[in-house]
């Protein structure tokens, strides 16, 4: 079928039947004749009023011997030219909310309400503190997810740029590596009573690493995250996600150590400019994740002690058992049975009493985003 332009626009289906009819030397009522079909139909469709159903293209093809996809072709074809809109703005703004969670963002206050894709790209920019969107931003962070490690979300991401953010806002002592034993030995410390995890955020900035709180984005299931401002301004960062105490001194020892072994800065270092902005975030998922995963646990409870008490008491884990142990390890109780949970040893929902909520003592002293409150823009 001849499928020329008009006017730079597809033929409509009436022009085209038009033409169809002229080569074969036929009027509107011969064709009504050899396809069984109202001269009216017909003429709708040649007059504009109409276009081609399906019904009408089997018709059609029989009659000039071409396909009835050809005449949808000419239909569909047609309809799409004459559709008006600004295409240009949908494509843009479809790339801005690949790159981030717009939405999500804007109920949070991260960007600022806007619509428009100029004032879109104006706030993601700002945020992501990026000359361009052409490609995701990134920056090198170590996290840990409830499900795992691998490749990051876009909102993981605006998760971790806002965390940095907030923690570039802090005022810390200076870091120095040799002081990190103490360090551990005073977070250590804190984890046996659910009201001293208001002090956590003191202690990490007393040693020099920047502590702040961010409740995680809807569809994510990220736990915390480390990462570098520079290489003498470590962060760690903790969404609070699950409200009990053995996650979060897990999950926040486990960054610690992340911090502390230089995992964090552990990939292509000496990368520059533009060479450094193509390396994805750093995912430590291998030896160097086990290892912090190993390292938190064991701080939490030596694991020869933890081995042992599961040989000695397992599988009759009783209450009295679980909190005997725990005074002896000076360590709060839902700690062990965060961790017989984690070896498989007591179900999920087993002593459930005994994982306390830890939240809001927390985010008395952290500095905090979610959970209703919100940080003077003046601050960030």
């Amino acid at each position: 079928m001849n499928l020329e332009l008009f006017d730079e626009e597809f033929l409509s289906p009436g022009e085209v039947l038009r033409q169809k009819l002229k080569e074969r030397g036929w009027t509107q009522d011969e064709l009504a004749a050899v396809t069984g079909k109202s001269v009216k139909s017909i003429n709708a469709i040649i007059c504009g009023r109409t276009g081609i159903s399906p019904e009408m293209a089997v018709a059609f093809a029989n009659a000039f011997g071409n396909a009835a996809a050809d005449w949808m072709y000419v239909e569909t074809s047609y309809r799409l030219a004459k559709v008006k809109g600004d295409h240009a703005t949908i494509h843009q703004k479809a790339h801005l909310y690949g790159i981030a969670p717009i939405r999500d963002m804007q109920r949070r206050g991260w960007i600022s309400e806007v619509s428009d894709p100029v004032g879109l790209e104006r706030e993601l920019k700002i945020f992501f503190d990026t000359t361009t969107l052409a490609v995701p931003p990134e920056f090198k962070v170590a996290f840990r997810r409830g499900s795992g490690v691998g490749p990051s979300t876009s909102a993981e991401k605006a998760w971790c740029f806002r965390a940095r953010k907030m923690a570039s806002a802090l005022q810390v002592g200076a870091f120095n590596t040799g002081k990190l034993d103490k360090a551990e030995k005073h977070l250590r410390e804190l984890a046996a009573y659910p009201k001293e995890a208001r002090h956590a955020s003191r202690v990490f900035g007393e040693h020099g690493i920047r502590f702040v709180i961010v409740e995680h984005l809807p569809g994510t299931r990220i736990d915390g995250a480390a990462f570098w401002l520079d290489e003498e301004s470590p962060v760690v960062a903790l969404s609070a996600r699950l409200d009990r105490i053995d996650n979060f001194w897990f999950t926040a020892l486990h960054e610690f150590f992340h911090v502390k072994n230089g995992d964090a800065l552990s990939v292509d270092n000496s990368l520059t400019g533009e060479e450094a902005s193509m390396i994805p975030p750093v995912l430590i998922e291998d030896d160097a994740e086990r290892k912090a995963n190993e390292q938190a646990a064991s701080c939490l409870i030596p694991s020869d002690e933890m081995d042992s008490f599961v040989r000695r008491v397992g599988p009759l884990y009783s209450k009295e058992r679980i909190i005997q142990f725990a005074h002896r390890m000076k360590i709060h109780p839902g700690v062990v049975v965060g961790q017989l949970q984690n070896r498989k040893e007591v179900g999920w929902g087993t002593n459930k009493e005994m994982l306390v909520k830890v939240r809001s003592s927390v985010i008395e002293t952290a500095l905090t985003d979610g959970w209703g409150r919100s940080i003077s823009p003046g601050i960030l």
